[in-house]
C-alpha cells in the first residue's frame, strides 16, 4: 500500500483547506463584528483560534465524502466549517486551566492565554453556537438536510461523544491507570466522535443516506487511530513540530495507549485501525485520496 500522497491528492487536500478558509473568512465578515462594538473582543478571541491554522482535516472529510457520493461541494461548506467551528471550540475549552492547562495551540498562544480565561471560555461557546447556526441559515441546503446535519452534529458533541470523552478523560490525571479498553472507550468519544460526524455528514449533504453507515465506520477507525498516533508524537516529538507542548500528558499523570501499551505496540494498533478504515471504504469505488489521506495520518510528523 502506497503510504505517501501523491500531487494529485495533496492539491485536493490543499484546495480543500483554502475552500473551508475562504468560506470562514466570508463568515467572519459577516459575523465578526466591528472594532466599535461592545462584543469585538469576544469575536476577536473567536476568529483568532478558528484561523490560527490546523489540518482543516475534519472539513476535508465533509468535502471528499459529499464529492465521492455525487454531492455539491460548495452546497458542503457550511457543514465543513461547522464541524471545524467545533473543533475549534474544543481546542480551546481542552487548553484551558480547568482542563489540559496548554499555554500553546498551533504555534501560538492559547485562546485563554492571549485574552484570558473567561474570554476563552466563551469564544468557545459562541463557536459551538455558531457552527448550527450556519448550518440552519445556509442557503444551499434543504431543510431535511439541514434538520439531518444538525441532528447528526449534536450527538457527535453531546455527552455520548466529544464532551462525553471530556469527561472521562477529566478523571485521567495524577498517576491514573486506565485499560485498553477504557482508553478505546474515552478515544472513540472524544476523539473519534466528531471524525465519524464529518464522514457522515459529507454523505448527507449528499444524500446518499445508504452510504451512512459505511462512511461512521472508516470515521470511527481512522479516529482511533489518529488519537493513538497523537499519544505517540506526544511521546517522540518536539514542541517545534507540533505547535503544542509535547510532554503534557506525562507532566499531568495522564494515561494514554502509548503510554501503557508501549511505543511499539501503540505503533502496531494505530497501523491495524488505519487498515480496518481502509476496509470500510470497500463501498465507495472513489477511495483513493482517502485511502492515501489514511496512510498520511497514520505516518504524519505533527
Amino acid at each position: 500500500m502506497k503510504r505517501i500522497m501523491n500531487d494529485k491528492n495533496t492539491a485536493r487536500l490543499t484546495e480543500y483547506s483554502e475552500m473551508t478558509n475562504k468560506r470562514l473568512l466570508e463568515y467572519k465578515e459577516r459575523f465578526g463584528g466591528k472594532e466599535s462594538d461592545y462584543q469585538h473582543e469576544i469575536t476577536e478571541a473567536m476568529w483568532y483560534s478558528l484561523m490560527s491554522g490546523g489540518k482543516r482535516l475534519r472539513p476535508a472529510l465533509v468535502l471528499e465524502f459529499a464529492r465521492i457520493c455525487g454531492g455539491d461541494m460548495q452546497a458542503s461548506l457550511a457543514a465543513a466549517c461547522a464541524i471545524e467551528m467545533i473543533h475549534t471550540f474544543s481546542l480551546i475549552h481542552d487548553d484551558l486551566p480547568c482542563m489540559d492547562n496548554d499555554d500553546i495551540r498551533r504555534g501560538k498562544p492559547s485562546c485563554h492565554k492571549a485574552y484570558g480565561e473567561a474570554m476563552a471560555l466563551l469564544a468557545g461557546d459562541a463557536l459551538e453556537n455558531l457552527a448550527f447556526g450556519v448550518i440552519a441559515d445556509d442557503d444551499k441546503l434543504s431543510d431535511e438536510k439541514k434538520v439531518k446535519l444538525i441532528s447528526e452534529l449534536s450527538r457527535a458533541v453531546g455527552t455520548d461523544g466529544m464532551i462525553g470523552g471530556q469527561v472521562i478523560d477529566m478523571g485521567n490525571v495524577n498517576g491514573a491507570v486506565f485499560s485498553e479498553d477504557k482508553l478505546l472507550d474515552m478515544y472513540s468519544m472524544k476523539t473519534s466522535a466528531l471524525i465519524s460526524c464529518a464522514c457522515r455528514m459529507g454523505v448527507i449533504c449528499s444524500g446518499r443516506y445508504e452510504l451512512l453507515e459505511a462512511a461512521g465506520e472508516f470515521g470511527r477507525q481512522l479516529g482511533l487511530a489518529f488519537q493513538i498516533t497523537d499519544d505517540i508524537l506526544d511521546i517522540t516529538s518536539t514542541t517545534e513540530e507540533l505547535g503544542k507542548p509535547v510532554g503534557s500528558d506525562k507532566e499531568l499523570g495522564k494515561s494514554t495507549y502509548a503510554a501503557e501499551m508501549g511505543l511499539e505496540k501503540a505503533r502496531a494498533a494505530a497501523a491495524e485501525l488505519t487498515e480496518r478504515a481502509e476496509r470500510a471504504l470497500g463501498e465507495f469505488p472513489d477511495r483513493e485520496f482517502l485511502m492515501e489521506l489514511t496512510g498520511y495520518l497514520l505516518r504524519r510528523k505533527k
